[in-house]
């Protein structure tokens, strides 16, 4: 019996191998187990190789497993590239077509079983992957009728017959397993507490949290891996009157977004590095007219086309500084699915209150990467919308003079209007301008405007700046990271503490303005700060030491192969740091 364990599936792209591990990872769901998963997958539609690593547990994961439990494997390929990662007694479960074979003196055992040669006979090859779910299930001693919900929902608009065969597909699988274990069990699970979560990729999150932030637009291009979004939000916002448009380009999706925005609907775009870079100058336009812009960045391998299906968080620095000339803007940084979802709703709210640009930086893993999701909190949920309010009847001007739009106070906020406000007109230029949105290129004026606008950013209410798992007045040791890196550093954190070192965490989550004043105390007094980040520069921790200092004491623990991090490689290569 087992309180957690890794199952992989692997093939070329194109075999079903996300099917086989949707279907797998969503029946364990559904008894109750926390999961999460990752999938490798080649930028191309058919071919290459492809994996999808699922970790099951009985608590709460929020990392890729360092090993590897149970290998599904449609080809050689898959064994030659992940055999590696098995432990002892792991299991390869394969497919009788290519002949497998794996190396000898390992204390791993492997399976044939005919997933094509089953699925033939039934009908189709392509039910092979049923067959593998479940030679899978019989590894695990798992009832086949766990699969069955599953089964109807993706199945079932086709036809009773389909379901059936592919329950069918299942069972074969499950029995010729049986077979060979001759009534042994491999490996159990022990039993979950059968609760209902949730189970969703971060991009899903993303979309869901913007719905329930009052978004009823979207205009966007799609792009990896950032379409999900776009996807899912196709479905979802006609039902609530909203709609989502297919732009030209990026550049297109920003200035369309910003329009929106400014025409009082709750918009927004999404895309990944080189949208954002397509976006830089629209950007820039919604910090000058002051219009609120929320934008989701899902950072990816770069630079050009890079990696796109891979694993990067290089667009720290483009996001904070891309932007010709200087503007107040937002960046912010959710580390798990659930707070992916809160903070859309958060960057709703700080972009009209403070009337800036934010932007969501996410990463590739976070973005698809599936998680295990407690049931969310729509009650904590507030639309807030600063200093727009459209009940408000506005004085007409005894002058005549055009509404003050862009009103010097002392807070950087202007008074918001939206066309069709009475006694609300206002010039909106992309130039320097006075508060009536008129032209001008008066020193004073300029410097008045550009002050106020900047003074924006002293004054941002985000709910959780840095999440801290700091246990220690005096760390040995303080991991700092953003975004996905989360989950690997609290695996790791735990075999530094048996270890015997006092380990505090610092996962930042507002990226600009930069949390100073919650950073300082926790690196002050760490003995070694080591920076955690999937980029070749070191961009967090180059920002950290601009606006805290402390150069010497700043480590930083990089990778940019596009993988992720795994727990067992932060422990490892922070005691090299150390």
């Amino acid at each position: 019996m087992v309180s957690q364990l890794s199952w992989k599936v692997g093939g070329q792209q194109g075999e079903g191998i996300e099917s086989t591990g949707e279907i797998f990872s969503v029946a364990l769901n559904r008894l109750g187990y926390y999961l999460y998963g990752y999938r490798h997958f080649s930028s191309r539609i058919k071919g290459g190789h492809t994996n999808n690593k699922i970790r099951v547990s009985t608590t709460q994961v929020r990392a890729i497993s360092d090993d590897l439990d149970i290998l599904v494997a449609f080809d050689q390929e898959t064994i030659d590239l992940n055999f590696h990662e098995l432990r002892p007694g792991g299991v390869v479960i394969a497919d009788e077509k290519f002949n497998p074979t794996i190396p000898e003196g390992t204390d791993v055992t492997l399976y044939v079983v005919p997933f094509t040669g089953i699925a033939t006979d039934l009908g189709t090859s392509l039910m092979k992957n049923m067959v593998a779910v479940g030679a899978s299930s019989a590894v695990l001693d798992l009832d086949i009728s766990v699969f069955q919900s599953v089964v109807d929902e993706i199945f079932g608009r086709k036809g009773q017959q389909i379901v059936e065969k592919n329950m069918e597909a299942i069972k074969q699988g499950m029995l010729h397993i049986k077979e060979l274990l001759k009534d042994e069990s491999v490996m159990q699970l022990d039993k979950a507490d059968g609760k209902k979560r949730m189970y969703m990729i971060g991009n899903d999150a993303i979309a869901l949290g913007s719905l329930a932030g009052g978004a009823r637009f979207m205009p966007a291009y799609p792009i990896t891996p950032a379409s999900e979004i776009m996807e899912y939000l196709i479905k979802k916002l006609p039902a609530v009157g909203g709609a989502v448009i297919q732009t030209e380009d990026e550049i297109a999706a920003c200035t369309m977004a910003i329009g929106a925005n400014y025409a009082g609907v709750r918009t927004l775009t999404a895309s990944a590095g080189p949208g954002l870079s397509l976006m830089m100058e629209a950007i820039g336009l919604s910090g000058i007219t002051e219009t609120p812009l929320v934008i989701v960045d899902t950072q990816r391998g770069g630079p050009s086309t890079g990696l796109p299906t891979k694993q990067e968080q290089s667009d720290l620095m483009a996001m904070i500084y891309g932007t010709h000339g200087e503007i107040p803007k937002v960046v912010m940084a959710p580390s798990t699915v659930e707070e992916a979802f809160y903070d859309m709703v958060d960057a709703f709210n700080i972009a009209e209150e403070y009337q800036v640009p934010v932007i969501v930086l996410t990463d590739l893993q976070l973005s698809l990467g599936k998680q295990t999701v407690e049931p969310l909190q729509y009650d904590r949920i507030e639309i807030r919308r600063g200093k727009l309010d459209l009940n408000v009847e506005i004085p007409e001007s005894e002058n005549k003079e055009y509404f003050q739009r862009y009103e010097v106070t002392e807070d950087g906020v202007s008074p918001r209007v939206i066309p069709g406000m009475k006694n609300g007109i206002h010039h909106v230029t992309g130039v320097e301008h006075a508060e009536t949105g008129k032209p001008s290129e008066s020193p004073t004026n300029r410097k008045d405007q550009m002050d106020k606008r900047m003074r924006k950013l002293d004054n941002i209410n985000f709910n959780t700046p840095v999440y801290k798992n700091a246990p220690h007045e005096d760390a040995d040791i303080l991991f700092v990271g953003f975004n996905s890196t989360r989950g690997a550093i609290e695996e790791a954190m735990v075999q530094f503490e048996e270890d015997g070192y006092k380990v505090n965490h610092a996962h930042v989550r507002l990226l600009h303005p930069f949390p100073s004043d919650e950073m300082k105390p926790l690196i002050e007094k760490a003995k070694h700060v080591i920076v955690l980040e999937n980029n070749a520069t070191g961009q967090l921790a180059n920002i950290m030491k601009m606006n805290l200092g402390y150069v010497d004491k700043i480590k930083s623990l990089l990778k940019y192969d596009g993988n992720p991090f795994l727990p067992k490689q932060v422990y490892n290569d922070s005691k090299e740091l150390l």
